[in-house]
């Protein structure tokens, strides 16, 4: 029987491991979400030495935290693990997006693909209250772009026909995209109507003061 408690005392320290993994995991990825939110609201607040500070933070959590967790798959694939680094993913590309830059890729963010891709369908819902602050003041140029980034995302995302095992919900999230397409080009095109209707209205007042 010494054998038997031997075996079980192994086990036991294996199981240890893992749960000391477990709680760390879980810990950090809250961080990590927390440090995801607060660089997207700076981002929507143009404040971006702020956003670019908490996305590097972000992303030094974010190696931490897989670091972890990278020899126990079960709990790398943990729903809690990738839903953070998926917020990882969002922060990074919704700056990208907005400013113009080149979207990083999976392996330069080092995610997997999946998760790449339901971060992007989430950043695009993030492009939907860009564009409505920018309208508020007046409809512009940049609010079409960002438009029509998220139409260009959401013909990408609906391509992925595979089953939600393999791409993490991604339908899901596509369907959202959708909803907030259609909801963002009909507020882009009041805007753009009352834009030409205000410029024809000035035209009118401008002839009737000449």
């Amino acid at each position: 029987m010494d054998q038997l408690d031997n075996t079980a005392d192994q086990i036991r320290a294996e199981f240890e491991q893992v749960n000391t993994a477990r709680d760390q995991a879980y810990q950090r990825s809250r961080q990590l979400i927390s440090l995801c939110a607060r660089a997207i609201r700076a981002i929507h607040r143009e404040e971006w030495q702020t956003a670019e500070t908490l996305i590097a933070e972000a992303k030094i959590a974010t190696e931490t935290l897989v670091a972890g967790v990278k020899d126990y798959p079960n709990l790398y694939f943990a729903g809690y693990t990738q839903d953070a680094v998926k917020e990882f993913v969002e922060a990074n590309l919704t700056y990208a997006l907005i400013r113009s830059r080149p979207l990083p890729t999976p392996d330069e963010l080092g995610t997997e693909g999946n998760t790449w891709l339901n971060g992007l369908a989430e950043a695009a819902t993030e492009l939907r209250r860009r564009i409505l602050d920018i309208i508020r003041h007046g409809h512009s140029d940049e609010a079409e772009r960002l438009l029509d980034i998220m139409d260009q995302i959401y013909s990408q995302l609906v391509t992925f026909d595979f089953n939600d095992s393999i791409t993490g919900g991604l339908r899901r999230r596509t369907d959202t995209v959708r909803a907030v397409l259609e909801r963002t080009r009909g507020d882009v095109t009041n805007s753009l109507r009352q834009a030409q209707l205000e410029a024809a209205l000035q035209n009118v007042e401008n002839r009737l003061k000449g």
